[in-house]
């Protein structure tokens, strides 16, 4: 039997201000409620874990009662391990942390990998039919980094179909709703793990971004994640080359935790040529932004090129009279390069990156009929193509990070809302109109997000308030090729200042 935990005069200086303000009611000496458990910081729970101040095991109950409580309502959690198997899994790390042994940053933590990664003795059917039931073998590379920093697996968090569209829902798992309304799109590909936090499910949430997936279903559920730079995470790519817009990246409930859980992930690996150098530890000592004098572009609808629904807009751009009020200038900023003409060079770079990593099943008659219609199209799309055409279409892109990259030397930060519109019916494939104007492709309505893409920028993603209709929206807050680091520092300033609002919790919760 697990007991309560206790909430001793230590451990109530160690949980910080933030974390204390959630115990208020709960005195020096008595049981610490399992909610309070699950809405600390991540950051602050693996601390007390490793000092004794806490038990793994009190950790991983109180999570799994949470789950049990609420992810029937939202499905963000799936192939949840069992409960027993886990608490033995939470005592064990509760004997590695008396025995004095050497510990992770994460250990002792629950954590559940988004369904796109492998994680050995886990579903990894990539919510797709051809592999419903097919277990993983091994660790991907950046779930070995989780692994090795001490986390628990307890499961997966739902994903699309090979993370195809920026709305979660597979014919394996269901669909994930949003805990803001559950009629609502949770968004995705990262949308279980998003969901999961925004719900205290998880204390952290890993997830990747090839289109906006980890910057859209941040936005829609009120919480951050960062979309890194190309080389900076490991990725199960097999090729080693030619490299993905596709990149692996944090999520979290604060700007600290962010950059503890990119820490883990980000770093070296000699099995792929392609990746920078240097570890991820320095990414742990991220501090606020001093925002004062610093310059922040708003592309808005860059010049009327990306429709939005009504609100958005309105919403983001009263968004950032929060760094106004820090000192920050906002300018309007649009690169200098025919947008259309880069939103042709995504869809069909993503038709040779994408297709070509399901051509294998398109052949295969059988598998076929099972693929998705979105996978069939980027196949398709993909066949259409010559080498001369690849090669065409990354010099448009490379038109296209130039332009962004001239923005970048008059303003430090490059910002624009994570969606186009507010989260729609869950029922929908996606949206086929914004503000009037048809969408030609199923990923069309994350054209913003997908430009930011296509210009190799890191982007973080921060909570940036809530439509006239109370669901939220966020901001995407783009930096230099390789300013991570920055990425980091600005969501910390921007948490620091938006307090009221991140303490805002879903219907749910």
């Amino acid at each position: 039997m697990v007991k309560t935990p206790r909430l001793t005069r230590r451990s109530a200086l160690a949980l910080g201000a933030a974390s204390a303000a959630i115990l208020a009611e709960a005195q020096v000496g008595a049981a610490v409620p399992s909610g309070a458990i699950t809405a600390m910081p991540g950051h602050r729970l693996a601390a007390m874990i490793a000092a004794r101040q806490i038990s793994a095991a009190e950790v991983m109950a109180a999570y799994l009662d949470r789950i049990e409580r609420l992810n029937p309502k939202v499905n963000a959690v799936i192939a949840l391990r069992d409960r027993a198997g886990l608490l033995k899994q939470a005592d064990a790390a509760d004997a590695a942390v008396k025995s004095g042994a050497a510990l992770g940053p994460l250990h002792g933590l629950p954590h559940a990998v988004k369904e796109l990664s492998p994680v050995a003795g886990l579903p990894f059917t990539m919510g797709s039919p051809i592999f419903r039931g097919q277990v993983a073998k091994a660790d991907g590379l950046m779930v070995e980094r989780l692994r090795k920093a001490g986390v628990v697996f307890i499961g997966k968090t739902n994903s699309p179909e090979f993370g195809l569209g920026s709305h979660t829902f597979n014919p394996v798992w269901g669909t994930t709703r949003n805990p803001w309304d559950v009629t609502r799109s949770a968004g995705g590909s990262t949308g279980g793990g998003a969901v999961a936090l925004a719900l205290d499910l998880v204390p952290l949430a890993d997830g990747s971004d090839y289109g906006g997936s980890l910057r859209n279903p941040a936005g829609w559920n009120s919480v951050f994640g960062l979309r890194p730079s190309l080389g900076r995470v490991p990725n199960d790519s097999p090729d080693d080359w030619l490299t993905s817009m596709g990149v692996a990246g944090p999520m979290a409930r604060s700007a600290a935790d962010l950059a503890l859980l990119f820490s883990v992930q980000a770093g070296f690996d000699a099995r792929k040529p392609m990746m920078l150098e240097g570890g991820g530890e320095a990414f742990r000592a991220i501090r606020p932004e001093a925002m004062k004098g610093k310059r922040i572009g708003w592309a808005g609808d860059l010049g009327g090129a990306v429709p939005y629904e009504p609100g958005v807009l309105e919403t983001c751009r009263k968004a950032l009279t929060r760094f106004e009020d820090m000192g920050a200038v906002v300018e309007d900023a649009v690169p200098d390069f025919p947008v259309e003409q880069a939103w042709q060079a995504f869809v069909k770079l993503r038709h040779w990156q994408q297709g070509g990593n399901l051509l294998a099943l398109y052949n295969d008659p059988a598998k076929r009929a099972l693929l998705k219609e979105a996978a069939i199209w980027e196949v398709e799309g993909g066949l259409a193509l010559s080498a001369f055409d690849v090669n065409a279409w990354s010099t448009v892109r490379s038109g296209w990070s130039r332009a962004v990259a001239k923005l970048f030397q008059r303003y430090d930060y490059w910002i624009m809302p994570t969606s186009q519109l507010f989260p729609f019916p869950a029922e929908w494939t996606y949206p086929k109109e914004i503000a009037g104007r048809t969408m030609r492709t199923y990923h069309e309505w994350m054209m913003a997000t997908c430009l930011v893409t296509l210009s190799g920028s890191p982007t973080v993603a921060v909570p940036a308030g809530f439509g006239p209709t109370g669901l939220p929206i966020g901001l995407q807050i783009a930096a230099p090729v390789h300013a991570d680091a920055e990425c980091l520092a600005v969501a910390a300033a921007w948490g620091a200042a938006n307090g009221e609002l991140l303490k805002r919790r879903p219907v749910l919760a």
